[in-house]
């Protein structure tokens, strides 16, 4: 099982969609390496295609790298999910995250990466890195949130809240059914240029996010085998 549903989207006009749903609910879908490989197979296999990714189960978006798996396929998972952030900023098309509940550490890099963010009422982001000793997500948000906000997220960890989310532009649109939203929105997308929307994306993209990519996954690679710190423990009822 490679907890990816991957599927095709046919419009009544224009292109198909790839629809890349994660689908490993008992793990909160959490990413193992068959899920990552398939991730990243399906974005490098039609490049021009426009890609929503989302999840299978409504109010569940991505809990980042599987904790359950040892420490040496984490820090593996970690490695290749930095090729499917570069995959998604590089590919020509368009790669659309529909986030419906909580996306934290891989996932919420997933969903800094792609070109278009749609959010359901549930959705909110963590990049938790520095506690685990790692960089998480200093790569993109200055270039989508500001640099001020972005150091706040990525050092303290705390929650990114969709009202916070939305006024900082992070989120382009917020749907009560968000997956309806987004193939109406990629549908109408896909009525372009193809060209010309893959020239748009890629004028849009600094060279310096591709630079901070590339340095951020080679610390990271360098500094960090994969353990993850045990959770802290509960506060105890007595003095």
């Amino acid at each position: 099982m490679s907890g990816l549903l991957n599927d095709i989207h046919r419009p009544s006009s224009g292109p198909t969609v790839r629809l890349l749903r994660l689908d490993r609910a008992a793990r909160r879908n959490a990413l193992d390496m068959a899920a990552v490989e398939g991730l990243l197979d399906a974005l490098n296999g039609a490049p021009e295609q426009c890609v929503v990714l989302g999840s299978s189960t409504p109010g569940m978006f991505c809990a980042g790298a599987d904790l359950g798996v040892p420490d040496a396929e984490r820090a593996e998972v970690s490695e290749r999910l930095y090729e499917c952030y570069e995959a998604i900023v590089r590919r020509p098309g368009l790669v659309a995250a529909v986030v419906d509940g909580a996306a934290v550490g891989g996932g919420a890099q997933l969903a800094a990466a792609a070109d278009i963010r749609v959010a359901g009422p549930s959705a909110r982001w963590r990049w938790v890195g520095p506690g685990h000793g790692l960089a998480v997500g200093a790569w993109i948000l200055p270039h989508l949130v500001g640099r001020s906000r972005a150091l706040d997220l990525t050092l303290t960890g705390r929650w990114l809240e969709l009202p916070e989310a939305r006024d900082a532009g992070f989120v382009h649109r917020v749907d009560e059914d968000p997956w309806a939203a987004t193939l109406a929105l990629v549908e109408d997308l896909g009525r372009l240029d193809s060209a010309a929307l893959a020239t748009v994306k890629a004028i849009a993209t600094s060279p310096q996010v591709l630079e901070s990519l590339e340095h951020e996954r080679r610390r990271n690679g360098e500094s960090w085998d994969g353990h993850a710190p045990p959770p802290p423990r509960a506060a105890s009822a007595h003095p």
